[in-house]
């Protein structure tokens, strides 16, 4: 895999960008599981931090920026500017999360 410059900014410091490619994503729709979703529950009875739930967003979060980076990948990008994560609960106990921003072509400044 090419290595793609992911940023939150808008502009990559050492470079000017040569063109927009447009905007790439990532999108993925995760659920508990049954095993996650018993002990977290039983876990949020207390108030907290729930680690099982916390380990489910990472991974949708971290799938999503991965099937972003392809799609930066596939049109020739260099970069990914204004990245930003989006989360949307799909259903009752799935969660849809979003990776997005605009890939870009890089020169050297």
């Amino acid at each position: 895999m090419k290595n793609i410059i992911v940023t939150t900014g808008n502009d990559v410091c050492g470079y000017t960008i040569a063109s927009y490619l447009g905007v790439v994503r990532g999108i993925v729709v995760r659920s508990t599981g049954i095993a996650r979703g018993i002990v977290g529950g039983l876990r949020s009875i207390g108030g907290g931090n729930i680690p099982e739930y916390v380990s489910v967003c990472e991974e949708a979060r971290e799938h999503a920026y991965g099937i972003m980076l392809l799609h930066a990948e596939q049109i020739g990008a260099d970069a990914i500017i204004g990245m930003r994560y989006d989360a949307t609960e799909f259903m009752q106990g799935s969660t849809e999360v979003l990776a997005y921003g605009t890939a870009v072509t890089l020169a050297r400044s």
